[in-house]
């Protein structure tokens, strides 16, 4: 990464916008792909398949990355949601209700409007959701529970999906 070294910190900031916005992008070319071939059902299989992998691949190497130590329960897990991809293309809360709680609430979600943009249904990804973020959860420390409380299609918050995790 050499070539970055000369980088300002403001170049830096705008290559990781970048660069989510890209992987977010090819992941969503992706699943229409997918989708396209497979019809929506196939599609949601091989996404479900894909996340299963991929959260827990990704939390491991936030974790190696900046320190973060395995079975550090909800502390470990909210440093490392604000060090996921999505964090930096969905805006994004976490509130902590308790200290055996945390709650994650996407309060913009680029992929559900960029759906709406081209004239596409909303996305129904709860069950992808969960696959997605209880694997993230569990790679940081096994003993966190997740659960889905509002996430499309049943959105019962104001939130485009929000997901609690507890010990």
């Amino acid at each position: 990464m050499d070539h970055l070294k000369d980088f300002t910190r403001e170049q830096l900031l705008v290559l990781i916008d970048v660069h989510a916005k890209s992987w977010l992008a090819h992941d969503g070319c992706w699943f229409l792909a997918a989708e396209e071939k497979l019809g929506m059902p196939g599609a949601v299989e091989l996404d479900k398949l894909s996340w299963e992998r991929f959260s827990p691949a990704e939390a491991k190497r936030i974790m190696s990355a900046f320190g973060i130590p395995k079975n550090g329960g909800l502390d470990a897990l909210e440093k490392a949601l604000w060090l996921r991809l999505y964090a930096a293309v969905n805006r994004q809360k976490i509130e902590r209700p308790s200290p055996d709680r945390l709650v994650l609430c996407m309060l913009e979600c680029r992929v559900q409007k960029a759906r709406r943009d081209k004239g596409l249904k909303d996305f129904s990804c709860g069950e992808v959701g969960i696959i997605e973020y209880s694997r993230f959860a569990c790679a940081i420390d096994p003993r966190i529970k997740t659960r889905r409380l509002s996430c499309f299609p049943e959105i019962t918050q104001e939130y485009w999906c929000a997901w609690e995790f507890s010990i």
